[in-house]
Protein backbone atom coordinates (compact mmCIF):
# COMPACT_ATOMS: atom_id res chain seq x y z
CA UNK A 1 0.00 0.00 0.00
CA UNK A 2 1.52 3.24 -0.80
CA UNK A 3 3.02 5.10 2.08
CA UNK A 4 0.60 7.98 1.90
CA UNK A 5 -2.65 5.70 2.19
CA UNK A 6 -1.88 5.18 5.96
CA UNK A 7 -2.83 8.80 6.97
CA UNK A 8 -6.33 9.74 7.83
CA UNK A 9 -7.83 12.93 5.33
CA UNK A 10 -8.69 16.11 7.16
CA UNK A 11 -12.06 16.84 7.64
CA UNK A 12 -13.47 19.55 6.41
CA UNK A 13 -13.56 22.46 8.80
CA UNK A 14 -14.53 26.28 9.14
CA UNK A 15 -12.23 26.91 11.86
CA UNK A 16 -9.18 25.98 10.73
CA UNK A 17 -7.79 29.17 9.51
CA UNK A 18 -5.01 27.12 6.86
CA UNK A 19 -7.95 25.06 5.43
CA UNK A 20 -7.75 27.02 2.00
CA UNK A 21 -10.26 24.74 0.30
CA UNK A 22 -13.06 25.62 2.92
CA UNK A 23 -12.31 29.26 2.67
CA UNK A 24 -12.34 29.22 -1.67
CA UNK A 25 -15.69 27.40 -1.06
CA UNK A 26 -16.80 29.79 1.22
CA UNK A 27 -16.37 33.04 -1.38
CA UNK A 28 -17.42 31.35 -4.35
CA UNK A 29 -21.03 29.98 -2.78
CA UNK A 30 -21.03 33.67 -0.74
CA UNK A 31 -20.68 35.46 -4.54
CA UNK A 32 -23.03 32.68 -5.66
CA UNK A 33 -25.27 33.88 -3.13
CA UNK A 34 -25.04 36.94 -3.77
CA UNK A 35 -25.48 36.96 -7.51
CA UNK A 36 -28.98 35.07 -6.75
CA UNK A 37 -30.38 37.38 -4.51
CA UNK A 38 -29.35 40.16 -7.04
CA UNK A 39 -31.35 37.95 -9.95
CA UNK A 40 -34.41 37.84 -7.65
CA UNK A 41 -34.41 41.33 -6.71
CA UNK A 42 -34.68 41.99 -10.30
CA UNK A 43 -37.30 39.61 -11.12
CA UNK A 44 -39.38 40.93 -8.38
CA UNK A 45 -38.75 44.52 -9.96
CA UNK A 46 -39.91 43.78 -12.90
CA UNK A 47 -36.62 44.47 -14.36
CA UNK A 48 -36.08 40.94 -16.28
CA UNK A 49 -33.44 38.58 -15.92
CA UNK A 50 -31.66 39.85 -19.32
CA UNK A 51 -31.21 43.27 -17.59
CA UNK A 52 -29.91 41.69 -14.75
CA UNK A 53 -27.39 39.54 -17.09
CA UNK A 54 -26.71 43.09 -18.77
CA UNK A 55 -25.79 45.48 -15.62
CA UNK A 56 -23.49 42.74 -13.66
CA UNK A 57 -23.20 39.44 -15.18
CA UNK A 58 -21.33 40.83 -17.98
CA UNK A 59 -18.96 41.92 -15.99
CA UNK A 60 -17.49 39.03 -14.20
CA UNK A 61 -18.04 36.59 -16.36
CA UNK A 62 -15.05 36.03 -19.82
CA UNK A 63 -16.45 37.42 -22.81
CA UNK A 64 -15.47 35.06 -25.88
CA UNK A 65 -15.18 37.99 -28.20
CA UNK A 66 -11.43 39.11 -28.37
CA UNK A 67 -12.29 42.72 -28.64
CA UNK A 68 -15.00 42.88 -25.49
CA UNK A 69 -12.45 40.74 -24.14
CA UNK A 70 -9.38 43.23 -24.03
CA UNK A 71 -11.92 45.99 -22.57
CA UNK A 72 -12.74 43.47 -19.44
CA UNK A 73 -9.32 41.85 -18.75
CA UNK A 74 -10.55 41.21 -14.88
CA UNK A 75 -12.79 38.77 -16.29
CA UNK A 76 -10.08 36.69 -16.41
CA UNK A 77 -9.97 36.09 -12.40
CA UNK A 78 -13.33 37.57 -11.51
CA UNK A 79 -14.99 34.65 -13.66
CA UNK A 80 -12.96 31.62 -11.87
CA UNK A 81 -15.76 32.83 -8.56
CA UNK A 82 -18.98 33.51 -10.85
CA UNK A 83 -21.41 30.93 -10.81
CA UNK A 84 -25.04 31.59 -11.78
CA UNK A 85 -26.78 27.87 -11.63
CA UNK A 86 -27.42 25.70 -9.27
CA UNK A 87 -26.08 22.64 -10.21
CA UNK A 88 -23.18 24.54 -11.94
CA UNK A 89 -21.94 25.76 -8.20
CA UNK A 90 -23.14 22.37 -6.48
CA UNK A 91 -20.86 20.10 -8.66
CA UNK A 92 -18.00 22.52 -8.55
CA UNK A 93 -17.66 22.86 -5.14
CA UNK A 94 -17.87 18.81 -4.86
CA UNK A 95 -15.65 18.41 -6.67
CA UNK A 96 -13.14 21.49 -5.19
CA UNK A 97 -14.02 19.87 -2.20
CA UNK A 98 -12.86 16.28 -3.23
CA UNK A 99 -9.67 17.36 -4.99
CA UNK A 100 -8.78 20.14 -3.09
CA UNK A 101 -8.91 17.97 0.24
CA UNK A 102 -6.46 15.65 -1.37
CA UNK A 103 -4.13 17.89 -2.71
CA UNK A 104 -4.22 20.07 0.76
CA UNK A 105 -3.45 16.82 2.44
CA UNK A 106 -0.76 15.68 0.11
CA UNK A 107 0.91 18.68 -1.01
CA UNK A 108 0.08 21.42 1.82
CA UNK A 109 -2.46 24.35 1.85
CA UNK A 110 -0.22 27.03 0.24
CA UNK A 111 -0.74 24.80 -3.13
CA UNK A 112 -4.34 25.44 -3.42
CA UNK A 113 -4.85 29.03 -3.77
CA UNK A 114 -1.82 29.90 -6.61
CA UNK A 115 -2.93 26.46 -8.62
CA UNK A 116 -6.52 27.40 -8.35
CA UNK A 117 -5.82 31.17 -9.79
CA UNK A 118 -2.94 29.70 -12.50
CA UNK A 119 -5.33 26.57 -13.87
CA UNK A 120 -8.22 29.06 -14.11
CA UNK A 121 -6.32 32.01 -15.79
CA UNK A 122 -4.36 29.81 -17.87
CA UNK A 123 -7.40 28.17 -18.69
CA UNK A 124 -9.86 30.92 -20.02
CA UNK A 125 -6.88 32.56 -21.98
CA UNK A 126 -6.81 28.81 -23.73
CA UNK A 127 -10.60 29.57 -24.23
CA UNK A 128 -9.86 33.13 -25.54
CA UNK A 129 -7.44 32.03 -28.15
CA UNK A 130 -9.37 29.04 -29.46
CA UNK A 131 -12.20 31.21 -29.81
CA UNK A 132 -10.28 33.35 -31.99
CA UNK A 133 -8.64 30.69 -34.04
CA UNK A 134 -10.85 28.16 -34.15
CA UNK A 135 -13.19 28.61 -37.03
CA UNK A 136 -16.55 26.51 -35.47
CA UNK A 137 -15.62 28.25 -32.66
CA UNK A 138 -15.17 32.24 -33.92
CA UNK A 139 -18.62 32.05 -36.02
CA UNK A 140 -20.18 32.41 -32.08
CA UNK A 141 -17.64 33.99 -30.23
CA UNK A 142 -20.17 37.17 -30.55
CA UNK A 143 -22.55 35.57 -27.86
CA UNK A 144 -20.60 33.10 -25.87
CA UNK A 145 -19.04 33.62 -22.47
CA UNK A 146 -17.33 31.32 -19.91
CA UNK A 147 -17.70 31.38 -16.06
CA UNK A 148 -17.25 29.08 -13.13
CA UNK A 149 -14.54 27.25 -11.65
CA UNK A 150 -14.51 24.42 -13.62
CA UNK A 151 -11.00 25.31 -14.90
CA UNK A 152 -9.04 26.03 -11.58
CA UNK A 153 -10.49 22.66 -10.07
CA UNK A 154 -9.04 20.64 -13.09
CA UNK A 155 -5.81 21.84 -12.53
CA UNK A 156 -5.90 21.22 -8.33
CA UNK A 157 -7.07 17.40 -9.77
CA UNK A 158 -4.79 16.95 -12.51
CA UNK A 159 -2.32 18.31 -10.47
CA UNK A 160 -2.38 16.21 -6.89
CA UNK A 161 -2.86 13.71 -9.66
CA UNK A 162 0.53 13.94 -10.98
CA UNK A 163 1.92 14.05 -7.54
CA UNK A 164 0.08 10.95 -6.40
CA UNK A 165 -1.78 9.17 -9.18
CA UNK A 166 -1.87 5.72 -7.26
CA UNK A 167 -3.28 7.43 -3.86
CA UNK A 168 -6.05 5.60 -2.99
CA UNK A 169 -9.53 6.55 -1.52
CA UNK A 170 -12.12 4.11 0.56
CA UNK A 171 -9.24 1.88 1.22
CA UNK A 172 -11.48 -0.72 3.10
CA UNK A 173 -13.57 -0.86 -0.18
CA UNK A 174 -11.85 -3.72 -2.19
CA UNK A 175 -8.33 -2.34 -1.77
CA UNK A 176 -9.45 1.08 -2.59
CA UNK A 177 -9.96 3.52 -5.64
CA UNK A 178 -6.97 4.98 -7.10
CA UNK A 179 -6.51 8.55 -7.44
CA UNK A 180 -6.16 8.71 -11.58
CA UNK A 181 -9.36 6.73 -11.56
CA UNK A 182 -11.21 9.42 -9.91
CA UNK A 183 -9.84 11.83 -12.03
CA UNK A 184 -10.86 10.33 -15.44
CA UNK A 185 -14.03 9.98 -14.38
CA UNK A 186 -14.34 13.92 -13.43
CA UNK A 187 -12.76 14.31 -16.87
CA UNK A 188 -15.24 12.48 -18.42
CA UNK A 189 -18.41 13.57 -16.40
CA UNK A 190 -17.07 17.82 -17.11
CA UNK A 191 -16.76 16.81 -21.01
CA UNK A 192 -20.18 15.02 -21.36
CA UNK A 193 -22.29 17.82 -19.06
CA UNK A 194 -20.85 20.56 -21.49
CA UNK A 195 -21.87 18.25 -24.81
CA UNK A 196 -24.85 18.09 -22.99
CA UNK A 197 -25.79 21.05 -21.31
CA UNK A 198 -25.92 23.45 -24.65
CA UNK A 199 -25.22 23.24 -28.55
CA UNK A 200 -22.11 25.27 -28.35
CA UNK A 201 -20.98 23.27 -25.21
CA UNK A 202 -17.64 22.37 -26.82
CA UNK A 203 -16.11 25.66 -26.89
CA UNK A 204 -15.77 25.27 -23.20
CA UNK A 205 -13.30 21.99 -23.23
CA UNK A 206 -10.60 24.55 -23.97
CA UNK A 207 -10.98 25.86 -20.32
CA UNK A 208 -10.13 22.49 -18.97
CA UNK A 209 -7.24 21.41 -21.48
CA UNK A 210 -5.81 24.79 -20.63
CA UNK A 211 -6.41 24.36 -16.59
CA UNK A 212 -5.22 20.56 -16.91
CA UNK A 213 -1.99 21.42 -18.43
CA UNK A 214 -1.16 24.21 -15.49
CA UNK A 215 -1.97 21.97 -13.14
CA UNK A 216 0.56 19.19 -14.60
CA UNK A 217 2.70 22.01 -15.29
CA UNK A 218 3.31 23.65 -11.95
CA UNK A 219 2.68 20.42 -9.57
CA UNK A 220 5.52 18.53 -11.61
CA UNK A 221 8.05 22.22 -11.23
CA UNK A 222 6.49 21.57 -7.48
CA UNK A 223 8.01 18.10 -7.48
CA UNK A 224 11.29 19.39 -8.70
CA UNK A 225 11.66 21.72 -6.04
CA UNK A 226 10.58 24.86 -7.92
CA UNK A 227 7.57 26.25 -5.67
CA UNK A 228 5.72 28.62 -8.63
CA UNK A 229 3.02 29.85 -6.06
CA UNK A 230 5.56 30.70 -3.29
CA UNK A 231 5.92 34.64 -4.14
CA UNK A 232 2.06 34.89 -4.42
CA UNK A 233 2.04 32.87 -0.41
CA UNK A 234 4.28 35.77 0.63
CA UNK A 235 2.80 38.73 -1.02
CA UNK A 236 -0.75 37.55 -0.32
CA UNK A 237 0.44 36.81 3.67
CA UNK A 238 1.71 40.32 3.92
CA UNK A 239 -1.54 41.86 2.24
CA UNK A 240 -3.80 40.17 4.78
CA UNK A 241 -1.23 40.69 8.14
CA UNK A 242 -1.10 44.56 6.89
CA UNK A 243 -3.23 45.53 9.91
CA UNK A 244 -1.79 43.09 12.31
CA UNK A 245 0.63 44.58 15.35
CA UNK A 246 3.80 43.72 14.84
CA UNK A 247 4.00 41.39 17.93
CA UNK A 248 1.47 39.19 16.43
CA UNK A 249 3.27 39.48 12.62
CA UNK A 250 4.78 35.47 12.06
CA UNK A 251 6.84 34.14 9.27
CA UNK A 252 5.00 31.87 7.57
CA UNK A 253 8.63 30.60 6.90
CA UNK A 254 9.49 30.51 10.85
CA UNK A 255 8.40 26.82 10.95
CA UNK A 256 10.97 25.31 8.31
CA UNK A 257 13.92 26.71 10.48
CA UNK A 258 15.57 23.52 12.00
CA UNK A 259 16.19 22.74 15.40
CA UNK A 260 18.81 24.43 17.59
CA UNK A 261 20.31 22.04 19.91
CA UNK A 262 21.63 25.08 22.14
CA UNK A 263 18.04 26.17 22.64
CA UNK A 264 16.37 24.23 25.55
CA UNK A 265 12.93 24.96 23.80
CA UNK A 266 14.00 22.76 21.10
CA UNK A 267 15.75 19.57 22.51
CA UNK A 268 15.34 16.48 20.74
CA UNK A 269 12.50 14.46 22.41
CA UNK A 270 13.15 11.01 24.01
CA UNK A 271 11.35 7.92 22.33
CA UNK A 272 9.56 6.92 25.04
CA UNK A 273 5.91 6.95 26.10
CA UNK A 274 3.46 9.21 24.47
CA UNK A 275 4.40 11.65 22.17
CA UNK A 276 5.06 15.22 23.29
CA UNK A 277 2.34 17.45 22.30
CA UNK A 278 4.78 20.28 20.81
CA UNK A 279 6.92 17.57 18.91
CA UNK A 280 3.32 16.36 17.39
CA UNK A 281 2.29 19.88 16.57
CA UNK A 282 5.12 20.53 15.01
CA UNK A 283 4.48 17.10 12.42
CA UNK A 284 0.96 18.49 11.82
CA UNK A 285 1.91 22.04 10.73
CA UNK A 286 4.67 20.63 8.45
CA UNK A 287 2.09 18.47 7.17
CA UNK A 288 -0.41 21.27 7.01
CA UNK A 289 1.86 23.54 5.23
CA UNK A 290 4.06 21.01 2.58
CA UNK A 291 1.94 18.28 2.48
CA UNK A 292 2.63 14.15 3.85
CA UNK A 293 5.15 14.01 1.62
CA UNK A 294 7.60 16.21 3.25
CA UNK A 295 8.03 13.89 6.45
CA UNK A 296 11.05 12.35 7.29
CA UNK A 297 11.01 8.40 7.91
CA UNK A 298 11.59 9.64 11.44
CA UNK A 299 8.70 11.78 11.75
CA UNK A 300 6.41 9.44 10.07
CA UNK A 301 6.87 6.83 12.71
CA UNK A 302 6.71 9.51 15.90
CA UNK A 303 3.15 10.31 14.31
CA UNK A 304 1.76 6.68 13.75
CA UNK A 305 3.26 5.84 17.70
CA UNK A 306 0.97 9.22 18.25
CA UNK A 307 -2.30 7.36 16.77
CA UNK A 308 -1.81 3.98 18.63
CA UNK A 309 -3.36 3.62 21.94
CA UNK A 310 -1.42 3.80 25.13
Amino acid sequence: MHALEKEKLPRLSLGEGRNMVTQLLVVNLTIFVFLLFTLVIYKMEDVGEPRFHQDIMTWLRLPADGSRFLSRPWTLVTSLFTHIGVWQVFSNMVWLWCFGTFMQHLAGYQRILPLYLFGGILGNLFYVAAMQLILSFHVVAGSEYALGAAGSIMAIAIGVTTIAPRFRIFPLLAGGISLWIVTVLFAVLSIGSLMLSSPYGYTYIPVLAGGGLAGWIYMTQWKKGNDWGSGFNKLTFKLTHVFHPASQRVNPDDFKKKANPSDPEQQPFKRVGKVPEQRLNEILDKINENGLASLSPDERETLLRASRPE
